[in-house]
């Protein structure tokens, strides 16, 4: 295995892993995210068994012991499990997550007390200013938050938009059929009623870029592929499930 370095918007770096014994034929990658500012910023840390190989991606970006902040859409291995690797890494790192996921489970997890944020409080790197944005049981998990870069309109978008394959770090195609072939094989997305009012809040901020925690980055119009997102989740809700009376 190896981790890919690629910048999909200023400053903003892609560290990509991708696996081909999950999800075979096509495998699974695993990213995180790298702003490079005068703070640095990482988003996911990735899962334990990855560390050496993310931190030797980072220490090609910037100096890991200058790491400032570390985040992460909601507790999951893939997503934190390297996270006190991360703070040991870092003496001067500090975990910063919504105040739920602080409240749950982070001022547990972490080594170093973390830092909760409001919702819409900003968080400034130095050139790149981050909004923290709740983002509850979307596409799961009670404690999920994402960022968005409102210097770069980069959407930092954790599980959204999860798809297969090794594609290319940024497209311009759609993802939406990826990703909705990737649900009907995961079913991860909490389909409640949070889900279309919240993709279409995250969709109000009309993102230029939609950083992925699986699969390839969305460059472009950001706002209508959330909502095409949504679109496609209704239909499909809207389908019969096989057995069910027509």
């Amino acid at each position: 295995m190896e981790t890919k370095i690629d910048e999909i918007a200023p400053d903003i770096f892609r560290l990509s892993t991708h696996i081909d014994q999950i999800a075979p034929p096509a495998g699974f990658t695993f990213n995180q995210f790298l702003v490079r500012d005068e703070a640095p910023f990482m988003f996911h840390t990735g899962l334990r068994s990855l560390f050496p190989l993310v931190s030797e991606a980072i220490a090609q970006l910037i100096d890991p012991t200058e790491l400032r902040w570390v985040s992460f859409a909601h507790v999951e291995a893939d997503e934190c499990g390297a996270l006190n690797q991360m703070l040991a890494l870092a003496p001067d790192a500090q975990v910063v997550h919504g105040e739920l996921a602080c409240m749950v489970s982070l001022n547990d997890l972490a080594d170093r007390p973390p830092r909760p944020f409001a919702p819409d409080e900003v968080l400034d790197l130095g050139s790149h200013r981050l909004r923290f944005l709740p983002t509850p049981h979307v596409p799961h998990n009670w404690e999920s938050g994402l960022w968005f870069d409102e210097t770069s309109q980069t959407l930092f978008a954790g599980d959204l938009f999860t798809h297969l394959g090794d594609g290319p770090a940024v497209t311009e195609e759609s993802l939406v059929p990826e990703a909705m072939a990737a649900e009907a094989i995961f079913r991860a997305t909490s389909g409640g009623p949070d889900l279309a009012p919240t993709l279409d809040r995250l969709a109000d901020l009309e993102p230029a870029t939609l950083a992925l925690m699986h699969g390839s980055s969305f460059s472009g119009a950001g706002g209508p592929e959330l909502r095409k997102l949504a679109a496609a989740y209704a239909s499909a809700d809207a389908e019969p499930r096989p057995g069910s009376p027509s």
